[in-house]
């Protein structure tokens, strides 16, 4: 890891290899092997020689050692109530070097194949935006960002009128701005000028990246709650399991979706024909030309069949209203399965619920899922009848025993006219 390696020069190396003998030393005992680790540190580093401060430290480090991987693949990094919360536990500079670079061992440790380049993207964010925090200055505000974000798409897009530019920027949430990176705000762009040029109502293209091991999926078409859970049903269909997805709407109702699916293979031509096919999926499906939900259902049986339930796994979820400023997070977790990211995201829908963003995490059996969440007006849920059902409907859901009224993604009106996908546009990065 980059990062990890440019700041190992910096950080007490002593207070760094205790704590990775130590941070697991507590693992299977019935209290949570975080803190129990924590506790056994502050008896053993004392008579290692370190001082009251470095036991302190390594304490710290083992108390927290899961939490860096936690809120970096678990919750929106752009959102300013994240990186706030987070540098209120992390407090300082040393210990967020430290925290860095005890994760990215941590998870690489765990075997071949866990770590990933968008593993890595992740941290790499979280450390950047919690270091503008912690080091005393707050950076640069977000209405600069923004204005910063324009000026480099505005780079990117020499070709187009000033009028133009505008006109288009214009259409795009603050959130927009300071998620998206200037090049795939430039791809959307280009996508939605031909779009809307040529009067279709789809577009769908697709996109490798050898470093981070990932092929990002991009949907454009007119706005349904419902958009990335049949994205997901497609993926889900087509063997292809997601890291991380953000779905954005326009002002006049455009909805920009996008997914970010794990490579099968080496060869970017193999990853964008499977990009191109799901691709199709999603487009028929929005047309309703074929209902995914039976793709899907397909898909679990097989994938199901003679699989032994070798683990068990309670399934928790949590609705909380303290975790950003601008949206509700709904948290679950438990066994993964199947079919599961189109399954919550199906009964989000179902329960009128706007998916901002989700974030996609798995740990060896053990799912961990996180969707940042408005009403259909754009409001936070405040009612705790309806965040007690919210609970109810997606702990049904994931344990596959829906008992909302069925209300499939794939089931609304087909628009008149809609684009093919043209997976052979699709370019390698």
């Amino acid at each position: 890891h980059p990062l990890a390696d440019e700041l190992f020069p910096t950080i007490d190396r002593r207070i760094l290899y205790v704590t990775m003998f130590l941070h697991d030393i507590a693992k299977g005992r019935p209290e949570d092997h975080s803190i129990a680790g924590a506790k056994i540190a502050r008896r053993l580093c004392p008579r290692f020689g370190f001082s009251p401060a470095e036991t302190e430290t390594v304490a710290w480090l083992i108390q927290y050692h899961l939490l860096m991987s936690s809120v970096a693949q678990g919750r929106d990094v752009s959102d300013p109530k994240t990186i706030a919360d987070f540098a209120a536990v992390v407090q300082g500079m040393e210990r967020l070097k430290l925290l860095l670079i005890l994760t990215v061992a941590d998870i690489r440790a765990v075997g071949p194949g866990v770590w990933n380049g968008w593993k890595g993207q992740l941290l790499r964010s979280l450390y950047y935006e919690t270091e503008r925090v912690v080091s005393g200055g707050h950076g640069t505000g977000h209405a600069h960002r923004v204005e910063a974000a324009k000026a480099e798409l505005r780079d990117l897009l020499g070709d187009w009128t000033d009028a133009d530019f505008e006109t288009y920027a214009a259409r795009h949430s603050r959130a927009y701005w300071l998620k998206v990176e200037p090049e795939t705000m430039a791809k959307h762009a280009r996508m939605i000028a031909e779009l809307e040029k040529s009067g279709e109502l789809f577009a769908g293209s697709a996109t490798t990246d050898a470093f981070h091991a990932t092929t990002e999926i991009t949907v454009i078409a007119r706005d349904t709650h419902a958009l990335l859970s049949l994205i997901a049903g497609a993926c889900a269909a087509g063997d292809a399991n997601i890291d991380a997805a953000a779905a954005f709407t326009t002002k006049d109702g455009l909805a920009v979706d996008s997914v970010t699916v794990r490579r099968r293979s080496d060869d970017d031509a193999e990853e964008l024909e499977l990009a191109g096919r799901i691709i199709s999926v999603i487009e028929n499906g929005a047309r309703g030309r074929i209902r995914v939900s039976e793709r899907v259902a397909r898909k679990k049986q097989t994938a199901m069949r003679g699989r032994l339930k070798a683990f068990t796994l309670e399934t928790q979820v949590t609705v909380s209203n303290s975790w950003s400023d601008a949206f509700t997070v709904i948290e679950v977790s438990g066994l993964d399965r199947p079919g599961l990211l189109y399954d919550l995201t199906s009964e989000i829908s179902r329960l009128n619920l706007n998916i901002s963003s989700a974030h996609i995490a798995t740990f060896g059996e053990r799912a961990a899922d996180s969707f940042y969440v408005t009403d259909l007006i754009g409001e936070k849920i405040m009612h705790r009848n309806r965040q007690a059902n919210i609970r109810k409907q997606l702990t049904a859901a994931f344990e596959g025993e829906s008992t909302s009224k069925p209300a499939p993604a794939d089931s609304r009106k087909a628009p008149a006219k809609a684009a093919k996908p043209k997976p052979a546009g699709a370019r390698a990065s």
